[in-house]
């Protein structure tokens, strides 16, 4: 059995930002939010985003999962790519291994994403690398969470003030920066910024990036694609975030924000907050209690 705690936590529904309560897991509670725009410009939504709680078999050891995932603009059925690679990653993570580590687990689901939608593309005549998606998806256990990602799609991690971005681009231009051959602000203002170098779909295989790290109560994670993360500078990420003691609130100003300054792709955002944490040791890859 699920091991429940007294606080409630809540989250808002995707889309509409309504509420709705889910309870904590073990000692882990956490609270969060998820909204996604069609914008400005375009007549549909290729974003998608969903999550995943415990189950009651896991016995809170589970954790939860968040994704998003922005489908490939410009591509035959984005918005097919991106919908199927969250809702594999739902239904694969409800398929729960005790034994499992948080980053094997994310590798698992992301691999199987990625074969659903190439399967898929194949199936309906869309092979060709023409049925792809970025993903970004994060799995918080006990006082963990480890993040998953392939494409522009990112994840920040908001403590004290600062949002410290956790991923980094799978693209041309980011590619570049790290060579040294563009600089950041030439690399912003390019018109080859939203050339992915790696997304799910196009190959039967993918390059999933892992990495993990500890989380503490009060911080914030937040999941984006590119319609937010690319109008909205860090600062300003941590700033409405650190101004809005609610989730939905803070989630709404940053969608606002995004549409103010630009507007011209779908944008998407999921924010997570850490109410508390339970901490673990790992004896022989396995998880104990910390007294």
């Amino acid at each position: 059995m699920v091991q429940i705690n007294t606080r409630t936590t809540f989250g808002a529904a995707s889309r509409d930002a309504g509420g709705q309560p889910f309870l904590g897991s073990g000692m882990l509670e956490l609270e969060f939010a998820e909204l996604t725009d069609v914008g400005k410009v375009r007549d549909h939504n290729e974003d998608f985003l969903g999550h995943a709680s415990p189950t009651d078999r896991a016995g809170g050891h589970q954790g939860w999962l968040f994704a998003v995932a922005d489908g490939v603009g410009g591509q035959d059925s984005g918005e097919v790519a991106s919908r199927l690679a969250v809702e594999t990653l739902q239904s694969g993570f409800r398929e729960f291994r005790s034994n499992e580590a948080p980053s094997a687990c994310l590798q698992r689901l992301v691999q199987a994403a990625n074969l659903k939608i190439y399967e898929t593309a194949a199936a309906t005549g869309h092979g060709g690398s023409n049925m792809c998606t970025t993903i970004v998806a994060c799995l918080v256990r006990y006082d963990r969470v480890a993040v998953a990602h392939v494409g522009d799609s990112r994840c920040y991690l908001i403590r004290r003030g600062q949002a410290e971005r956790l991923t980094q681009d799978h693209s041309l231009v980011a590619e570049q920066v790290r060579m040294g051959i563009l600089s950041e602000e030439e690399a912003a203002s390019s018109d080859r910024r939203h050339v992915l170098s790696r997304s799910l779909g196009a190959n039967m295989f993918v390059n999933v990036e892992l990495n993990e790290h500890q989380v503490l109560p009060g911080d914030v994670l937040l999941l984006s694609s590119d319609g937010l993360h690319g109008s909205v500078t860090p600062p300003e990420i941590a700033s409405l975030v650190g101004q809005n003691n609610s989730l939905n609130d803070a989630a709404q100003k940053l969608v606002a924000l995004a549409l103010q300054k630009d507007g011209g792709d779908n944008t998407t955002v999921q924010l997570i907050r850490i109410k508390s944490v339970e901490r673990m040791g790992m004896y022989r890859g396995r998880p104990y209690k910390l007294r």
